[in-house]
């Protein structure tokens, strides 16, 4: 039996053999745990894994986090085609018109009823590429279309009942070393005018043509009720023939319609780029007033008082002062624009004259910008179609630009007029009142290549 000679008393303070690390929470400790603390090495190796342990936990929060923030998010919704258009060839290019869908192929052009989605009526009889189609309607189910095809050519159509009948090829002539390419078209809303823009080998140029509507529709509409009345006077004759009615009567709808020979666009615009201003002309100041005041080229620069000696001066002393850079960056050498942007437009108190006669839905002029041009002119359609084309047509408004003009676009009511700059700057003009409504200056060193209104 072991028995206690002294009674316990509670030992004085010592710090003989307290830990160096940790002191303040040295008496939190567990006394039964005292043993169970890793020597030195494993503390260290203890310590790094729970510290890849607590970053692992962190980065796994962080993306629980993102994914519940990206549910929270309203979710694009998913649109799945309701129905496909079988195609023979490789699809270049496709334009709406009505309830038709025109599609440009390797070889020639289709059209798709979006009704049934069934091919409605296909042309191949050029054999030749379509890369770019617009299409408009014309009404009482005529379709006017204009294509371009791998070679530049502007091919001109009329798609009645499921027909395509050809016009005419826009810029097709006998000798191919004076073909010119067509780089754009452009078909008004309605079908009364048609632009294309041409490119020959030196030098560029836009073409506006008048569409004979009317005469169309009513040419169509009188061979259409030939053809039905044809088809009908062969079933009466024909009642016991084995070609059924129907496919009768789109034999003869067919025949008759090859025969047809609808009137050939007028040629009504021809526009150039400006020409590049140089010296003047005049004499003094009155003649330059004169011209002024009969209304010619004004805007554009060219009724001035400077001459050919003050613009070779004024370029030396430019050469002289900039010379280090000019010698580091080369000099370009201004060239005639080659590409322009044109669209068709509405009436408008800047397009109209006090005298003239117009339907709000027909267009009434086009404005057109050049590449690298500050100018934005406006042409009036109301020429005589038996007024010979000017070589030279002089714009009757030109909006003058602090800048070159990138871009432009007009709205679908043909209201608003947004130009952008190559200084990144959009201006919105309201063609109706002619002053600008807002201008909005882009990030620096940006370039806007398209603009468009939604």
């Amino acid at each position: 039996v072991n028995t206690r000679k002294h009674p316990l008393e509670i030992p004085p303070p010592s710090e003989k053999g307290w830990p160096d690390e940790d002191e303040e929470n040295f008496f939190l400790l567990d006394p039964d745990q005292k043993r169970d603390v890793l020597p030195q090495p494993f503390r260290m190796i203890n310590k790094l894994v729970m510290q890849v342990f607590e970053s692992a936990m962190e980065i796994i929060e962080r993306r629980e986090m993102l994914q519940e923030a990206q549910k929270r998010k309203v979710q694009p919704k998913k649109c799945f085609p309701t129905a496909e258009f079988q195609v023979t060839e490789r699809a270049n290019c496709l334009a709406v018109s009505g309830k038709y869908v025109f599609v440009g192929l390797s070889v020639g052009l289709a059209a798709f009823n979006m009704c049934d989605s069934k091919d409605a009526c296909s042309w191949d009889a050029a054999k030749t590429e379509i890369c770019a189609i617009r299409a408009s309607v014309l009404g009482n189910e005529c379709h006017v279309l204009l294509a371009v095809d791998e070679m530049g050519l502007a091919w001109l159509f009329c798609f009645h009942k499921g027909s395509f009948l050809l016009i005419k090829s826009l810029n097709e002539v006998k000798d191919i070393s004076q073909r010119s390419t067509c780089v754009e078209v452009v078909l008004s809303l309605g079908g009364d005018y048609a632009g294309i823009l041409l490119q020959g080998n030196t030098k560029a140029w836009l073409e506006i043509y008048q569409l004979p509507k009317d005469s169309w529709l009513t040419e169509m509409e009188k061979n259409s009720r030939a053809a039905e009345e044809l088809a009908c006077s062969e079933r009466r004759s024909n009642c016991s023939s084995e070609v059924g009615p129907f496919l009768l009567q789109e034999l003869h709808v067919s025949a008759v319609q090859a025969e047809v020979k609808l009137d050939a666009p007028v040629l009504l615009l021809t526009v150039r780029p400006p020409k590049p201003i140089t010296g003047t002309r005049f004499e003094g100041p009155l003649d330059a007033l004169k011209e002024v005041d009969d209304g010619s080229m004004l805007g554009l620069g060219y009724n001035h008082l400077i001459k050919d000696s003050q613009w070779e001066l004024q370029e030396a002393i430019f050469r002289s002062t900039y010379q280090e850079y000019l010698e580091a960056e080369g000099v370009i050498k201004e060239e005639i624009p080659r590409y322009a942007t044109f669209h068709f437009l509405l009436p408008s108190q800047i397009l109209m004259g006090p005298e003239m006669e117009v339907q709000p839905d027909i267009p009434v002029g086009i404005g057109v910008h050049w590449d690298g041009n500050h100018n934005f002119c406006l042409y009036l359609l109301n020429h005589s179609l038996k007024e010979k084309v000017d070589s030279d047509l002089k714009p009757d408004v030109v909006w003058p630009c602090a800048a070159p003009i990138a871009c432009s676009a007009v709205s679908s009511c043909s209201r608003y007029l947004a130009l952008a700059g190559e200084d990144a700057t959009i201006t919105i003009w309201d063609k109706h009142l002619g002053y600008p409504l807002s201008v909005t200056a882009i990030l620096e060193e940006r370039f806007i290549r398209s603009i468009h209104f939604l």
